[in-house]
């Protein structure tokens, strides 16, 4: 009798469909969180409306971010022409939950606490007692658990840290820092233990270019460069919701981009490099050979212009106008849609800003904003906005040990 063949084996389920469905729901709570944070107070039927999601998915995911503490309902539900149930519309806490922020600028570190929509709360700067990692990593740590303490009952999720020069965002590290003098650092681990909450660490380009995507005037742009101008001079490009990391996080190292007509000479030996003709520190040495009174640093010179001292102005006048030759180059490279510039002149003088776009052109000068933030905080929401973009990325999954 011939024997019947086996049938054959039961497959199991492959897990694809599982992986697919945890990265849906995660990239529908960002979804969420997001629309109420641009639109906010708003009603679930609408956040459904505005993301295409169902009703039924919108209520779900906003049940999830409040029990996380990330979404509360405004006080006073809003009526629909007067029939039918009245809406109860959502907003994003900022009243229970913080993040902490970090910015490590050559002379000092900028300390603060930001709400969830990324306005300071309390911020703290700490001049450098020399610039040996690990103590001023500590001396961070210490700095915000004193910031902490100053508002009870609000509870930090996380820490983020931006920093110039090349910073490796996958393993928070800073690769390499000339004027710091640091190289290959470990930032997110020692400042972790020291803090106990999670930390994030990014470079001020890329922290900015985020904060400007959640909170600035780049919302809704399809891509924005942002050219951060200070004693480091760096770029970062953002297209589509992503921010460009190149290997090792790499990209947006223009220190050493040619100036023409450059004459200033720079660490790595050669003239006319970009970071070496609009350093922070080169528009101070050059305020100090024109006599400018108080030149310690670029606020100083700022000071003396709002003054009335024209050779302050002129220097300022003149290092926006250089900002902008920059920033035509990187426009003709990366054709965004939108440009932020953070350079001290043209934070303060409108005559900067309109050096600035002059020689961008006339074509394109309408593409080109200052930062959206006000000088005196664009550093501290730099490092609230490295935490804030991962929160926002992930609602439930940046920070799950916290949340």
């Amino acid at each position: 009798m011939p024997r019947t063949a086996a049938p054959p084996p039961a497959l199991s389920a492959s897990p694809v469909p599982r992986v697919a469905d945890r990265d849906r729901r995660r990239t529908n709570a960002s979804v969420v969180l997001r629309s109420v944070l641009e639109h906010g107070p708003v009603a679930r039927s609408t956040i459904a409306r505005l993301t295409g999601l169902s009703p039924a998915s919108v209520t779900d995911h906003c049940a999830r971010l409040a029990g996380a503490g990330l979404l509360r309902e405004a006080t006073a539900p809003r009526r629909s022409g007067g029939v039918g149930r009245p809406h109860l519309p959502v907003d994003v806490d900022t009243e229970h939950l913080l993040v902490a922020g970090v910015h490590i600028a050559v002379p000092y570190t900028t300390l603060a606490l930001l709400d969830l929509r990324g306005r300071v709360v309390l911020r703290r700067e700490l001049k450098h007692e020399g610039t040996e990692p690990h103590r001023v990593l500590r001396r961070a740590a210490d700095g915000l658990a004193a910031l902490c303490a100053a508002v009870p009952g609000r509870r930090p999720l996380g820490v983020g840290v931006a920093v110039g020069g090349w910073v490796d965002r996958e393993t928070g590290t800073v690769v390499e820092h000339e004027l710091l003098g640091w190289r290959e650092v470990p930032v997110r681990e020692p400042l972790g233990a020291r803090t106990g909450l999670p930390v994030q660490v990014d470079s001020h380009a890329r922290a900015l270019v985020n904060g400007e995507r959640l909170f600035g005037r780049a919302r809704g742009a399809g891509s924005v460069l942002h050219l951060f101008v200070g004693n480091v001079v760096d770029a970062a490009f953002a297209s589509h919701d992503e921010v460009l990391h190149g290997p090792r996080s790499a990209a947006g190292a223009i220190a050493h981009l040619p100036v023409p007509g450059g004459g200033e000479q720079c660490g790595c030996g050669r003239t006319g490099c970009l970071q070496a003709e609009l350093s922070e520190r080169t528009l101070c040495r050059r305020a100090r050979a024109a006599g400018v009174a108080g030149w310690a640093n670029p606020m100083h010179v700022v000071a003396a212009a709002a003054g009335g001292d024209a050779v302050a102005r002129r220097l300022l006048v003149e290092r926006a106008r250089a900002t902008g030759r920059a920033a035509a180059l990187l426009l003709d490279v990366l054709n965004p849609e939108a440009v932020v510039v953070t350079e001290v002149g043209v934070l303060h003088f409108d005559d900067c800003l309109a050096a600035l776009r002059e020689a961008v052109g006339t074509e394109r000068a309408a593409q080109v904003h200052p930062t959206s933030f006000p000088a005196d905080s664009v550093l501290a929401v730099a490092g609230g906005s490295v935490a804030l973009d991962a929160l926002f990325r992930d609602p439930l999954g940046a920070w799950p040990e916290v949340i």
